[in-house]
This record gives structure tokens, sequence and C-alpha cells, in this order.
């Protein structure tokens, strides 16, 4: 069968379906394909060049800018990962110019994408790129969102509401198949696990937890003497993470209304004299768990420290959280450990008392073992 080739009227040609054009290029609005040109080289290697069997048991795994970093430890916590490149750039108008280099070697290959919807202007060109490379006869396609940003939107108690996780959903439910079928879709600690139904049948959502990167430094400290007890700010939290923690002692907080405002209260168990650590999947602005640190330091906690997955902090809220060097409970966090599933917020509190980083590379690198 045979296809006409695009082009000017004198270099018009019919062109064998599956073979390339020499030297010819072909730009769109959006994705470009080079046809017949010599494909950059880089670590993965050409489709002819590459071992078939290596091919098999290795992930490429492309990013967006503002994963870099992340992507990077993510390939130096696994000899199968190798890092792809995608040109990120726009047109005059603004909207995304993209091309993704070696397009050609990619035939058969496990390919991945870490993505990162941190900023909604950002999610269009993710998109694009997430939607294109199934589309390359890969053999199978894994798209990996730490953060799936519109997770507390996913109910509606009023008519008239609009549930975003469930739209953001329907988005991510129609990535093309690849080669290998569906694509598996890998979140960490989604705000309420009812939210799986939410996605198709197209893809297969693998919803990993940040949490026993928690359980490693707790135990670390532990072999210090410290004496920790595992804090919730509300029934909820509760309910999503005390399975992780049986080996702990408990202490359980609840927001009621006092008018208009809403008072976080002790509602169960005892942080006298203990190292509190209270336990959540994100946080914003950050006034529940400051909240619940004054109350916490009131009934007699030696120290509270806090843990979330997914420190979103909307205009730089982080500045709120005050350190508690070693004085005791009452002036502020003694850790607040977080993990680096929003890039933003994790490059502008590195290094910032109480705030520690705790990267997610190593459980990233574990979901995309072929």
């Amino acid at each position: 069968r045979t296809r006409a080739w695009g082009g000017p009227p004198d270099t018009r040609r019919a062109v064998t379906r599956g073979q390339a054009c020499p030297g010819k290029e072909r730009t769109t609005r959006g994705l470009r394909v080079v046809a017949g040109s010599r494909a950059p080289k880089f670590a993965f290697g050409s489709s002819e060049e590459m071992d078939p069997q290596k091919k098999k048991k290795s992930c490429l795994l492309f990013h967006s800018p503002d994963t870099a970093q992340l992507a990077k430890k993510v390939a130096d916590a696994s000899s199968k990962i190798e890092l792809g490149e995608i040109a990120w750039k726009h047109f005059a108008d603004g909207f995304p110019n993209l091309f993704i280099n070696n397009a050609q070697s990619l035939k058969n290959s496990h390919v991945a994408f870490l993505a990162s919807f941190h900023d909604p202007a950002l999610i269009f060109e993710q998109l694009s790129i997430i939607y294109a490379l199934p589309r390359m006869f890969v053999g199978s396609f894994t798209l990996v969102l730490p953060f799936f940003p519109t997770g507390t939107a996913e109910r509606i108690e009023a008519e008239g509401e609009v549930a975003t996780a469930f739209t953001l959903a329907r988005i991510l439910s129609n990535i093309p198949l690849s080669r290998g079928g569906p694509t598996s879709l890998v979140i960490f600690d989604i705000h309420a696990l009812q939210e799986r139904f939410y996605f198709g049948d197209t893809v297969l959502p693998l919803f990993e937890s940040g949490i026993p990167l928690l359980k490693a430094e707790l135990l670390r400290h532990a072999s210090d003497g410290e004496d920790f007890v595992i804090a919730y700010p509300d029934e909820g939290a509760w309910k999503r993470f005390h399975m992780f923690f049986p080996d702990y002692p408990e202490v359980i907080c609840t927001k009621v209304r006092d008018g208009d405002a809403r008072i976080v209260r002790l509602k169960e168990g005892s942080p006298q004299g203990k190292h509190v650590v209270i336990v959540d999947d994100l946080v914003q602005s950050g006034g529940t768990l400051i909240e619940c640190q004054k109350v916490l330091a009131d009934h007699g906690a030696k120290h509270v420290s806090a843990y979330v997955t997914h420190g979103v902090f909307p205009k730089e809220s982080w500045r709120r959280f005050k350190h508690d060097p070693s004085e005791g409970a009452k002036d502020g966090f003694r850790h607040f450990w977080l993990t680096d599933s929003c890039p933003q917020t994790a490059k502008a509190v590195e290094g910032k008392a109480p705030f520690c980083l705790l990267s997610l590379a190593e459980p990233i690198a574990a979901a995309l073992e072929i």
C-alpha cells in the first residue's frame, strides 16, 4: 500500500508505508516529526543498535521541565532506567512547540513520563506529550503523576458544584492505548481511595504511598531515644492512614464549629511527654496543622512534628511554620517531613528548618520495574 507524501508539487512522491523520505522534515503546530534524518544519539540507543533483550528490561523515562531533578534521582536509583529528552519550546502566541528526541527508537520500548500538574497552565503541554508517547508503537506506557492535584474536589454537596477530580480522571482515562495495552498510572497518596473508580478501563491506576519513607525516618530517630505518637488532624486522616502505624500510639484531633469558626480539639489519645507526629496526605495553607500543633502543645506534648506527602503551600504559606530547635512543642515544629511530589515547593523549602525533604525517587523507580 502506498500513500502520498505532502510537499511542493515538484517534490511530491509516493512512499511505501513504513518507509521514510530521506532528509524530509514535516513541521506541524505542536509535535514535529523528522522522517529519515539521523536520530540524535543518547544513552538508550537506536532501535537497531540496542540489544532487544535489554530493551525488554529497561525503561525510558521522559519528564516535564519541573520534574527534571526528581527524574534524575529516579534514574540514579535504578540501572534499568534511562532518561529521555524532550525539547520544550513555545510558539510566539504561547502555545507549546514540542519535540520528542530520538522518537524512532521508541518502538517496542517500555516508556514512562514523570509529570507535575501543580500549575494548571502547564497541564496542556504535558498532556500533549502524554497523548503522543503511547502512539509511537511503544511496548508499554506508564504515567507517573505523584500528586493528583484535584483530589480534594472529589464530591459535590450542592447542585452546581463541579467535582474536578472526576474531570481530570476522565482526561487521563482517554490516554491512547499503547502496543502493550492500557496506560499504567502511578499516583502517591491520592486524597480519597474511592477516586480509583473515577478512572475508566483504559488506564490502570496504581496508588502508592509515601508513608514508608516517614516510617524509615521514625525508626532512625527512635534509635536516638525518641518516643513517638502518631496524630491525625481529623477522622478522615485517621481512616486514610491509621493502618500504616499498628505499632504506634495514636492521637486523633477533630474540628468543631464555634459560630463561623472551626476549632481543632483533641478527641482521643494522650500526647503527654511524647514526640507527636501529625500525619496527613497534603497541606495547603497549613492552618489546620498549626492549630493541631498548638492543641497538642497545650496537652503536654514534648515536641510536635508533621508529615505530608504533598506540600502544596500556595502563596508561600510554608513560611508560617516555625521551627522548634529544642525548647519544646510550644515553639513550633521539630520536623516537617514532606516529599518532592510538588517540585516548586521542594525547591523553595530545601535546606530550611523545620522542613526535611524525603524523595520519592526510589518508590518511583520500584514502580517502573519491568
